[in-house]
Order: C-alpha cells, then structure tokens, then sequence
C-alpha cells in the first residue's frame, strides 16, 4: 500500500457556547499574550491588534465563562494591567488538551484515507 501524500484532513476547532463560539485559537492566542505580557494593552500590540477589540475579546469571555478569564489589575506606580485567572489558564489547557486529541485522530484517519 502506498503512503498518502496527496490528502491530508485538517481540523479547527472552537468552543461553543449558547450564545456562539466561545473560545477558539485567536482567543487562546490572546488569552496566551495577556498571561506573557501582563497587560491587555501590550497583548493586543503584539497580536497587532486594536486594544478596544482585544478589550471587547476579554469583556465578552469573561462575561460568558462560568467564571472570569482575566483578571484587570488597578494602576499602582507601574500603572494598570491584567492577568489570567485560574479559569483562564484552565481555558488554554483545556482547549490544547481537546485540540491535540481531535488532530491525532484526524491524523490517523487521514493515514487511513482512501479516495
């Protein structure tokens, strides 16, 4: 049997919620460059992104997960900033964990794939 080199199936996941999706990898993304950068602001520049859209992002998550994602800090001497919560770290891990064993078993399919 020869390898399949032609064919590959490709996924790309996202969480739902009831309102639409919830949570997918542009989210992760940034929920990843929050927790680096510890601010939304600095977040958003090195996604070279709009701070009001990458603000809206955290608002809408926060609002629709069972508990916040981010965290805003007040300003002190080095102004304001935010972090992720417990929930938020929860969230990256959660949708790798989900993402890898769906493009594992999108792997071995496409290794099985006959047309």
């Amino acid at each position: 049997m020869s390898e399949n080199k032609k064919y590959n199936i490709e996924v790309r996941i996202w969480i739902e919620e009831t309102s639409g999706p919830f949570l997918g990898i542009g989210k992760v993304w940034l929920l990843e460059n929050i927790q680096k950068n510890g601010s939304i602001t600095n977040a958003a520049k090195e996604m070279k992104m709009a701070y009001r859209q990458a603000w809206q992002l955290v608002e809408e998550m926060n609002q629709r997960a069972e508990s916040p994602l981010v965290e805003k800090l007040l300003g002190g001497k080095g102004g304001g900033g935010a972090k992720l919560t417990e929930a938020g770290e929860r969230a990256i891990a959660v949708f790798y964990e989900v993402e890898k064993r769906i493009k594992d078993f999108a792997l071995k399919e496409t290794q099985n794939l006959k047309l």
